[in-house]
């Protein structure tokens, strides 16, 4: 291990550690480079694994390790974007595991994988060069677990380092650590044990320069100031990073490729567009009149006759410039009017948000219900509450890698098409209806009692959506959530903060000016540099995603957009709580109840039945569901109290068990045998209780293998002695054996209170053998 070389103190004051391994495999040089994140230390390597990839890396924090390989094609795709695909994949046997599905092989694709391949995917995308429309895929492969340090964190490094490495254009690398909150002490990179009190979990990448890429954060109620901090901590960690892997990218000459085409308009065929088209555009933008579907026919309009024009005059031109052509006029004039007039297209100023409307209870026959309006936004949120056995159980990878088994609480959203006036498939889940859900999720678990009850599961249905439907799902879910009378801690907003800026033409990759806008429409998120979501309480911050589409933001933006948001958030709130300001004292009349039942473990074998009969027969009439809590508790849990009451007349019924209250350990009773088994008989004491096993050991002193073979018959009368119930099971024990001997013992009627003395002997007690 040496310090790098031509760098001298300076890397090792960063932390930036490099090691040149003298191995060479296919002209691959392994090469590796260690990177101290405070107490740990991050190990990047590449020349050794999947050589045929464009770039390959190799990442390890302890013993957890994660290979990241990045393949783009040579010829362009006829799409109109960058057509990136990442992947990331939790293997069973990294983690020491079989899969448990029938084939035992991984199938499917878990929601945690989607979510972080979309981590992933947002982190390194913005880098791409403009107009670089080539097939890439990056595919992130677990090679271990050592179920101590999370992998996630390490892939995006792992994806920062395979394209860095590669011939693929990209303008990185990019850095990415996790920040945890423990005690008011910020941890960089935290163990699982760790990130299980914390308060916070935020993954920040950020590129050079300390410009953030990337953010994402579930926290519990964290202070403004806090998180703050913890952004400035995150990023000061990812420049070591970024440190190491350019090292890599430069010791091993990386030359990156010159694509045949960057997809652009031709500066003349725009120049063309903005004359044609330029001053109609900017009627439109400036009609604050229009609503989102009139102006997007507006603005339709003069495109369609815009690109009519361009074909006629550049007939050789390609029909994707034409239409990029038309986008830069589009683009620019709307960024402009708010660079420069600080307008906005709906007539509103820079930090107003959209009217809203709240209404609670929509439907009474649910247990909560809300409608959210932000301007041409919609979102009818519901809530429904199910026993604490409905609760979503993990898949064991999923459980190894972060120690979550199951939840009782979970928010899914849907985005179907008519929200948009648009025609298209239902059902499934795509990656964004996921990755928004998750988001408002995370807005509200850390105020949903951990104690609760009940299951709960909060949907919401975007109806309308013109920009920032996420926040409004936040938002809809915390008005559901009291109007179904859940004692949440705090009412939650969320809102999105958008972002126009102007490069400096000397230096493209520094901001010369820029706009912040509060609430954003769907084409303030189109036409804008950022999409900044944060929702939380009155007093902190719940959860927080920004999406950014320009190479890296400075950190004095970021928290001019935190400030932002958190101003907007607190009026949100005000006006929220004028419709529900807490939550109602109680739920529903119609809503679910549960209850515990004391079943004394001596009625625990009538209570349950022969193999679980009763409990099947009581869940199916009655539609509740039952679990045990401990030895002598089971939990009702019924989804309507007409339900309960009638889960409570049969539980009475299969209890009652009076006769039984009159046996007497020790005495001997005539028992009629109901069913020959090989292991014994089965035998009844009186009419209606339940049939018991007479184990063939308890039938005679001498050994048998069936009960035949004493010659008993179904219908038969037997006398055996009754020993009470067992302590640990509750089942019956009764013995034949016994009365084999010639002591003396006592038969019992349960009809006639009188004894009658049967047999002599020494006038000891016989005991069961």
């Amino acid at each position: 291990m040496r310090y790098l070389l031509g760098l001298g103190s300076s890397w090792a004051r960063l932390g930036v550690r490099y090691c040149h391994q003298s191995v060479w495999s296919s002209h691959r040089t392994v090469r590796k480079v260690g990177v101290d994140l405070g107490e740990k230390k991050l190990e990047i390597s590449t020349g050794k694994l999947a050589k045929f990839a464009d770039g390959c890396a190799v990442v390890q924090l302890g013993e957890t390790s994660v290979m990241v390989t990045a393949v783009s094609k040579t010829k362009p795709s006829p799409s109109q974007f960058l057509p990136l695909v990442v992947d990331y994949r939790q293997k069973a046997a990294a983690a020491g595991r079989i899969p448990t599905n029938y084939l035992r092989r991984e199938i499917g694709v878990t929601d945690s994988e989607i979510l972080t391949s979309r981590l992933i995917d947002r982190s390194i995308r913005p880098l791409f060069p403009a107009g670089y429309f080539y097939d890439t895929q990056v595919l992130c492969n677990i090679l271990a677990v050592d179920g101590v340090n999370a992998p996630d964190v390490l892939a995006i490094n792992g994806a920062s380092a395979a394209l860095a490495l590669s011939d693929i254009p990209w303008n990185g690398p990019i850095g990415a650590v996790r920040i945890g909150l423990v005690d008011g002490e910020f941890l960089v990179n935290p163990t699982r044990k760790q990130m299980a009190s914390s308060t916070l979990n935020l993954v920040v990448a950020g590129a050079s320069h300390s410009q953030v890429v990337m953010m994402e954060a579930a926290a519990e109620n964290v202070l403004q100031q806090d998180f703050c901090h913890a952004v400035k901590v995150g990023v000061k960690h990812t420049q070591q990073i970024i440190l190491g892997i350019q090292q890599l990218a430069r010791e091993q000459k990386v030359v990156k490729r010159t694509p045949q085409k960057l997809f652009a308009a031709p500066a003349e065929m725009v120049e063309f567009a903005r004359q044609l088209a330029g001053d109609k555009i900017y009627a439109v933008y400036t009609d604050f009149s229009h609503d989102k579907i009139s102006r997007d026919e507006a603005i339709n309009k003069i495109r369609l006759d815009t690109e009519e024009h361009i074909k006629e005059k550049f007939t050789q031109a390609e029909p994707l410039e034409v239409i990029e052509a038309f986008n830069v006029v589009s683009k620019e004039i709307f960024r402009n009017i708010i660079l420069n007039d600080y307008r906005r297209c709906d007539g509103r100023d820079l930090t107003s948000l959209r009217d809203i409307s709240c209404e609670v209870d929509v439907f009474k026959p649910l247990h909560g219900s809300a409608l959210f309006q932000r301007g041409q936004t919609q979102v009818l949120c519901t809530v429904t509450f199910d026993s604490v056995e409905s609760s979503v159980k993990t898949d064991l990878i999923t459980t190894v890698l972060s120690g979550i088994k199951d939840k009782n609480f979970m928010l899914h959203y849907e985005f179907p098409p008519y929200a948009t006036n648009e025609t298209g498939k239902m059902g499934g889940m795509n990656r964004r209806e996921l990755g928004h859900g998750a988001l408002a999720e995370k807005a509200l678990r850390p105020v949903v009692p951990k104690d609760f009850p009940f299951t709960i599961r909060v949907t919401s249905e975007v109806l309308e959506s013109n920009g920032s439907s996420s926040m409004a799902s936040a938002c809809g879910g915390s008005l559901a959530l009291m109007d179904a009378g859940v004692p949440i801690s705090s009412p939650v907003a969320g809102v999105a903060i958008g972002l126009i800026s102007k490069s400096n033409p000397d230096k493209p990759s520094e901001i010369q000016d820029y706009r912040l806008l509060t609430d954003i429409l769907g084409i303030e998120d189109y036409n804008g540099d950022m999409d900044f979501k944060m929702a939380g309480t009155n007093k902190g911050i719940n959860a927080l995603q920004a999406d950014i589409k320009i190479p890296g933001l400075p950190l004095k933006i970021v928290m001019e957009a935190i400030q932002q948001a958190t101003v907007a958030k607190r009026e949100i709130l005000g006006i929220m709580n004028k419709t529900i300001a807490k939550p109602r004292p109680s739920r529903k009349e119609n809503g679910p109840v549960v209850e515990n039942v004391r079943v004394p473990i001596s009625r625990r074998a009538r209570f349950v039945g022969p193999g679980g009969y009763n409990l099947r027969r009581l869940q199916a009439q009655t539609g509740v569901t039952i679990s045990q809590v401990d030895e002598e508790t089971f939990s009702v849990f019924a989804p309507t109290p007409s339900a309960m009451n009638e889960a409570q007349e049969f539980i009475t019924e299969i209890c009652k068990d009076d006769q039984e209250l009159q046996l007497e350990f020790g005495a001997v009773y005539t028992a009629t045998i109901t069913e020959i088994r090989d292991i014994g008989v089965m035998v009844k004491l009186y009419p209606n209780m339940t049939a018991v096993l007479l184990h063939n050991s308890q039938l005679d002193h001498k050994r048998i293998k069936h009960p035949s073979a004493l010659g008993l018959e179904v219908g038969q009368q037997i006398q055996v002695k009754y020993f009470g119930r067992d302590p640990t099971d509750g089942r019956m024990r009764l013995s034949r054996k016994v009365l084999q001997s010639p002591a003396a013992s006592v038969v019992k009627t349960l009809n006639d209170k009188q004894s009658i003395t049967i047999g002599t002997g020494n006038g000891q007690n016989s005991s069961m053998l």
